[in-house]
């Protein structure tokens, strides 16, 4: 498959100085690899400060690398950056990169004049956007005026405004409420089937499952993992998993169950008279018998093993 986005021992490094004056160095990215092909939602995973929002910005040709290399669309984004430019499209989440007492409308031209879109361009392209992000019956509503789930729609109508064949989304649903994020989900999707290739940063680890084909993990600026959803969670997970489902458990069914041989870690939700109980064993581990025992064969109504999730697979990386 083309390959759109490559980074190559990519290394950043971040000096400062402290308070007496002292030299004083961060290194954000120690030589980080990796390759995406063209026509996927590559998710980029890890915990604060692992890398990736400078790894987003060295491809957007916001910052410059210490060494290494890193290419996007076969435009090496220090030597090439203008032609990476025009290519790409960067959304982020939060507030800024917004006016406030300008319309929705208002904003897209504007940004498309900065893009320079000539007005008839600039206004066809407006309107498509705004219907593709369901914002047409609002863009004459000042932006002060918007949601959170609706400035983060207009932050993806302005990351979309050039019709560019590569997105970076840096958490793009940080802070929406779920049906706002619901919305984003179901867009990206739309987005790959119109071709673009998407880099997705996210520390929802089930919206990286649902939307991503491929996943690289980082910390300390390096990747430790990388595949796609169903190989991390099959390879790197370090437990097994037993879900039940049963009525209201005895008091002290919880430890019980976390002195089984083999159990690393029970947790129970309970949903009016339904408790849901997941136990996190070694694999291998033989729970059924010593689960009945303690909470009796007529209280359970099923008793599933599962694949791990990719949170779980993912904290037993980190960790």
């Amino acid at each position: 498959m083309e390959t759109v986005i490559e980074c190559s021992n990519v290394v950043r490094i971040f000096t400062s100085r402290t308070l007496l004056g002292k030299k004083q160095e961060t290194r954000a990215l120690d030589g980080l690899s990796f390759t995406i092909p063209k026509g996927i939602v590559f998710g980029l995973l890890g915990p604060n400060g692992s890398g990736k929002t400078t790894t987003i910005r060295i491809l957007a040709t916001l910052l410059t690398p210490t060494s290494g290399q890193a290419r996007v669309l076969g435009y090496d984004v220090v030597k090439e950056s203008g032609k990476v430019r025009g290519r790409i499209g960067l959304i982020l989440g939060g507030e800024r990169g917004l006016y406030g007492r300008l319309t929705g409308e208002e904003n897209l031209k504007y940004f498309a004049a900065l893009n320079h879109l000539s007005r008839e361009v600039a206004n066809k392209r407006v309107k498509e956007i705004l219907e593709l992000v369901s914002l047409t019956e609002d863009c004459n509503r000042l932006v002060e005026q918007y949601s959170r789930g609706m400035r983060q729609r207009l932050h993806i109508a302005r990351g979309l405004l050039t019709d560019p064949e590569v997105l970076f989304m840096d958490e793009p649903t940080i802070g929406l409420d779920p049906a706002g994020a619901q919305e984003l989900r179901q867009l990206i999707p739309t987005l790959v089937k119109r071709g673009k290739t998407i880099l997705l940063t996210t520390h929802y680890m089930s919206e990286a499952d649902e939307l991503s084909h491929q996943i690289a993990i980082i910390n300390h600026g390096k990747v430790i993992a990388s595949g796609p959803p169903s190989t991390i969670k099959r390879s790197f997970a370090k437990v097994a998993v037993c879900e039940v489902i049963c009525r209201q458990s005895p008091a002290n069914a919880i430890p019980a169950m976390e002195g089984l041989e083999g159990i690393r870690h029970v947790t129970a939700i309970t949903d009016g008279p339904i408790q849901r109980i997941t136990i996190q064993m070694l694999p291998g581990t033989e729970v059924k018998a010593g689960v009945t025992k303690i909470l009796g064969e007529g209280n359970i109504d099923s008793l599933v093993m599962r694949d791990p999730t990719l949170e779980e697979a993912y904290l037993s990386i980190i960790k």
